[in-house]
């Protein structure tokens, strides 16, 4: 992900979600060199990602795909793609959050080798109040004895 790219970045993840990140928030994810990467199929970006690591673990804190490019396959790349960089990275243990709500996210990430680990509490907003985020961890590396 560019600069340039955030304000097509941005549209996506309006486009997408019902709250939605700012594209400043893109720009700090940038500025924080969190792993910030884009899926470009035929010329336009479909998709984005972002990961942040530190102290042998990953986050994926974002993963979007166009609304008319959803189904295709995209948001696994891209999910895909983040869990080899947290692994190229030497993280032993990748996370994330996801709704509840979101059946098409759970059912990719249970696909793809995550595990849900716990809950957090009104943790995202909703038209009316808040809903829970189910925490998912994948283990990365084999465990030293």
């Amino acid at each position: 992900m560019q600069p340039t790219d955030l304000d097509r970045v941005a549209a996506i993840e309006a486009a997408a979600y019902e709250f939605p990140w700012s594209r400043a928030t893109f720009l700090d994810c940038m500025r924080a060199h969190y792993e910030c990467d884009v899926l470009v199929g035929a010329g336009n970006i479909v998709g984005y990602g972002v990961l942040s690591w530190g102290a042998g673990e990953a986050h994926i804190l974002n993963v979007g795909v166009a609304p008319i490019e959803q189904g295709y396959g995209h948001g696994r790349r891209i999910v895909m793609r983040l869990i080899g960089l947290a692994r190229w990275l030497r993280c032993a243990r990748i996370y994330l959050e996801v709704r509840p709500s979101n059946r098409r996210a759970i059912a990719l990430y249970e696909s793809v080798g995550f595990n849900e680990l716990s809950r957090r509490p009104n943790y995202y907003p909703t038209k009316r109040g808040r809903e829970d985020a189910i925490v998912m961890a994948m283990e990365l590396l084999p465990e030293e004895e």
